[in-house]
């Protein structure tokens, strides 16, 4: 008896957990995303990586100067941007490297998302030389937020958005990636809700 009360909780309590991901299921299946009228696109970027497995996509460009540009792009939850909770923060690395030279400069930038605006600031600044290997001591360059890096930081975003990576590249990443996390998010409870239903 106590054995078939067991097996009784245990389809309950299975049954109520499959209630909710069938739910959350057709939650997600119909809203969208991003519920706003941001347009972005690509430019004269080029994805190099999407894995649909990936929370990450790589992007490359080659400007009319020859200089080449990368960009790492990865998602990131719920963060807060001017005391309100973005709806998306994508992380970029973006590589600059001139030809002819082995040195590259790499940004560590955030794309913030709101409903009705997106935007990119810098973090760090690097100089690097691909053939030496910095210590954890050596100096690779400021870390930004400071009020007397203000103008600086403005200079190297504008430096940045005439390598491409602007404020339409930023609508393209936000959209982008809320769809491709949500693509995954869905894809999750439908095995979450496969294994829960599959009789034991």
């Amino acid at each position: 008896m106590l054995r078939a009360t067991q097996i009784l909780l245990k389809g309950r309590k299975d049954l109520d957990l499959l209630k909710v991901l069938q739910s959350e299921i057709k939650h997600e299946l119909s809203s969208q995303p991003i519920q706003d009228n941001r347009r972005g696109s690509l430019g004269d970027f080029v994805v190099d990586w999407d894995s649909p497995d990936t929370l990450d996509v790589v992007l490359r460009r080659k400007c009319e100067s020859g200089e080449q540009v990368a960009i790492s792009a990865l998602f990131r939850p719920q963060a807060f941007w001017e005391g309100e909770v973005t709806k998306m923060t994508v992380l970029l690395k973006v590589f600059v490297k001139k030809p002819g030279l082995d040195s590259v400069l790499r940004f560590d930038c955030g794309v913030y998302g709101t409903s009705d605006r997106s935007q990119l600031n810098i973090h760090h600044a690097y100089y690097l030389r691909p053939t030496t290997c910095p210590g954890p001591s050596a100096y690779l360059g400021p870390k930004f937020g400071e009020p007397e890096l203000h103008d600086l930081h403005e200079v190297l975003k504008q430096y940045l958005e005439a390598k491409g990576i602007n404020e339409s590249l930023a609508n393209f990443l936000i959209q982008h990636m809320s769809k491709k996390e949500q693509s995954q998010y869905v894809n999750w409870l439908q095995k979450l809700e496969s294994m829960v239903a599959k009789d034991d």
